[in-house]
């Protein structure tokens, strides 16, 4: 059986990569542009990613993560700042402190064991004590989701979809049977729904 801190961090990496792939090729509006009545959008999903990381491999285990934007630290914080990238804020810098969080939380797994203490000061009134193979359980879970959510919202974009270059993880189809699949799930929700084909 696989060392479990060693699966877990490769899941975490191959969902950092997913995530990440998610942004190739696309330009500014559409790295940007929101998909979903909540904003949900590929460049905000990466910085909230990377700041989930900084304070989950930083704060909790008192490695604070070094030189962080000022939109981390400040004291009053507009709602869902790290859901979105203000057009000032270019994706070069937003994928260097994805990378700068990534190589920080790295160092983290790598310097302490999995039954290592910490403590998250924002679970609850009183915060809680965790340990490192909780806290990277927790954001493997966490990473998934998003990474997850990045999927859809790029499928939107260009019906690009899947789970990395070198596999789909789909079924390797044409459009035509795509569409016909496309057809085939919304007519059966229709006659679900009671509702006339």
């Amino acid at each position: 059986m696989d060392d479990l801190k060693e699966t877990l961090t490769r899941y975490l990496d191959e969902l950092h990569d997913a995530l990440l792939w998610k942004l190739d090729g696309l330009g500014e509006y559409d790295l940007r542009r929101p998909l979903t009545p909540t904003g949900t959008n590929l460049l905000g999903l990466v910085k909230h990613v990377a700041a989930v990381e900084a304070e989950y491999f930083g704060l909790v285990f008192d490695r604070p993560f070094p030189d962080p934007p000022a939109w981390l630290v400040a004291q009053e914080q507009p709602d869902n700042v790290d859901m979105w990238a203000t057009a000032e804020e270019s994706t070069a810098s937003i994928l260097d402190f994805f990378a700068r969080v990534r190589a920080h939380g790295r160092q983290t797994i790598a310097a302490l064991d999995l039954d290592a203490p910490g403590y998250v000061s924002w679970w609850g009134a009183e915060g809680q004590q965790v340990t490192l193979g909780r806290v990277l359980v927790h954001v493997v879970s966490e990473v998934a989701r998003h990474a997850g959510h990045a999927d859809i919202v790029r499928e939107l974009i260009d019906s690009a979809a899947g789970l990395a270059e070198r596999n789909s993880n789909l079924p390797s189809r044409d459009a035509a049977w795509w569409a016909e699949y496309y057809d085939r799930v919304q007519r059966a929700a229709e006659r679900a729904a009671g509702r006339p084909t």
